[in-house]
């Protein structure tokens, strides 16, 4: 498979399904049914390229991190198929293309983009300076919902704020039970995380943001409005937080992967509730 293909992580499509979901529910949240089909195209074409453009550079600052981790040293810079002068390259051509799909939408919605971009540079580098580098990446991934917001209404509301933490709480988990499989290695290379930070009291912590997470989503659910479609997804969205106690209880490096990927179906199932109850 080509090399560039997997820099940019496209042979694993689950970081883009991870933040294509947040702005769907921004998108017709904010919209209050069907947002505007160009807006759904710009958005749904920005969150693969920024996804990523962010793999290229996290990448690229992990380049002499990943060689000390099973799981990362075939990466292609690490492995030596793509120079970090070229993949640097790639990275600057994706925001490009990312900027002039930014400047379909208006004013607010470019200026937000500049925040947006700061904090995707930053996450990568964030994990050698604080143990908070999935607070980062939630940041930063939260992004598209005023980006969202400003872009379908001009402005950005209150209750997108309600949205924006929602995707903050959800990214703070699934990323936590991601940097749990990779906590031995970390520690031995000095690389910090939620997960070295929660240490033995980690499931107690990822229960406490569930708990919050299922707060939020409940708030979201009476700001807008949503009906009974929303409350079972709800049902179902906590039901797949119990399963993920399940297997983060076994304390295996492949049921962390399995409770961090499975949280695709929250994000899914989220957008569904919202959309059956808005949108038809």
């Amino acid at each position: 498979m080509n090399a560039y293909f997997r820099l940019m992580r496209l042979n694993k499509p689950i970081g883009i399904y991870l933040l294509l979901w947040p702005t769907y529910w921004a998108l017709f949240l904010s919209a209050g049914g069907w947002p505007d089909i160009d807006l759904l195209i710009i958005f749904t074409f920005g969150v693969i390229i920024t996804r990523s453009a962010g793999c290229v550079i996290n990448d690229y600052a992990d380049r002499d991190i990943d060689k000390h981790i099973a799981r990362t040293r075939d990466r292609p810079i690490t492995a030596g198929e793509i120079s970090p002068k070229a993949a640097l390259l790639l990275f600057f051509a994706l925001v490009l293309v990312a900027f002039a799909l930014v400047l379909l939408t208006n004013t607010l919605t470019i200026k937000i983009s500049f925040i947006a971009l700061a904090l995707a540079v930053l996450y990568p580098f964030s994990k050698r300076w604080t143990n908070l580098p999935q607070l980062i990446l939630g940041l930063a991934f939260a992004m598209s919902v005023p980006m969202a917001f400003s872009a379908q209404t001009g402005t950005v509301t209150v209750s997108a704020g309600w949205i924006f933490l929602a995707t903050v709480l959800w990214t703070l988990i699934y990323d936590t039970l991601y940097a749990m499989a990779d906590r031995d290695e970390d520690l031995k290379i000095g690389v910090k995380s939620t997960a070295i930070l929660f240490a033995k009291y980690d499931q107690i912590f990822i229960t406490l943001l569930q708990i919050l997470l299922m707060i939020v989503f409940i708030k979201i659910g009476n700001l807008f409005d949503l009906g009974a479609f929303y409350d079972i997804s709800l049902i179902i969205i906590l039901f797949f937080m119990i399963y993920h106690q399940f297997l983060i209880k076994k304390r295996q490096k492949m049921d962390y992967f399995k409770a961090f990927i499975n949280n695709h179906f929250i994000g899914m199932t989220l957008f569904f509730g919202v959309f059956l109850s808005i949108a038809i």
